[in-house]
């Protein structure tokens, strides 16, 4: 059984069982009076012992009590916590799965046309933006997906400008883009998914990369920058509103010595540091 139905069926099985405590706590009903029979009597050679007594505390219509209230609340409340914590977990998963679905490698498009319309028909289908070198023309799908099949007339023309921002790119889909030897633009203005394993692999853009936008980008810490170090042909870099940036008038300082001829653009901060320094 895969992991999203069993986190499923732990779930309705912990709220069966909290169902069926709860019914079996609500159906027990005070024990009534038994008699013996009267067909049965003792023998008359055995006496009960003397010294032994029924205790008075029992009353034969003594009944067994519900938890108290609170109980019954913290009960209520662990069952809601952990099937809140299972729904959270399962839907974790499956946007885990359909992000990864989504930059898969397009290995049958770039055999059967090439590696330049596969890069085209990925970042398109991830609803990106594209320029072929040479063109003026911008290929862009809309909000719902849609755009113009007319990129399929540039083949084995590469990419030169890919604009990617608030999409679901992620470093499992650069296999898509790794033919592209000419891309000078990249952004990714946005992006959830891009993170610091996402900057290790755009070392493969290192010829070619001129300008680069990483900005507000939730996923991206300090020790992901200093992979940009080997992108020595940048010449534009926005690393505005990063939130997981510590220190970051410290971090843009040591990017500019990384990268002497690029113009590092950083809003978003506090540069107290900055000025200090």
């Amino acid at each position: 059984m895969s992991a999203p139905f069993m986190s499923l069926y732990r779930c309705c099985q912990r709220s069966a069982l909290l169902v069926v405590s709860r019914r079996s706590l609500s159906s027990v009903s005070p024990p009534s009076s038994v008699s013996p029979p009267s067909s049965v009597s003792p023998p008359s050679s055995v006496s009960p012992p003397s010294s032994v007594s029924p205790p008075s505390s029992v009353s034969p219509h003594s009944s067994v009590s519900p938890p108290p209230l609170h109980t019954r609340f913290l009960l209520y409340l662990t069952q809601c916590f952990y099937d809140v914590e299972m729904l959270q977990s399962w839907s974790f998963l499956r946007r885990w799965k359909r992000v990864q679905k989504r930059n898969t490698y397009y290995g049958y498009t770039q055999k059967n046309y090439g590696s330049d319309i596969a890069a085209a028909y990925y970042i398109l289908s991830l609803k990106g933006g594209l320029r072929f070198v040479g063109q003026s023309e911008w290929f862009i799908a809309d909000r719902r997906g849609k755009f113009n099949w007319a990129f399929l007339d540039h083949k084995d023309t590469p990419l030169e400008e890919v604009n990617m921002n608030y999409t679901g790119i992620n470093y499992r889909g650069l296999d898509n883009l790794e033919e592209q030897k000419s891309l000078r633009t990249l952004s990714l203005r946005g992006c959830p998914e891009v993170n610091d394993w996402f900057l290790a692999r755009l070392h493969m853009f290192e010829d070619s990369l001129e300008e680069l936008d990483i900005s507000h980008c939730p996923r991206i810490t300090t020790g992901g920058l200093a992979a940009l170090r080997n992108l020595k042909g940048l010449k534009r870099l926005d690393v505005s509103s990063l939130p997981g940036i510590s220190s970051p008038g410290v971090v843009i300082i040591l990017l500019e010595e990384m990268l002497p001829k690029c113009d590092v653009i950083a809003n978003g901060y506090d540069h107290t540091l900055r000025e200090e320094s």
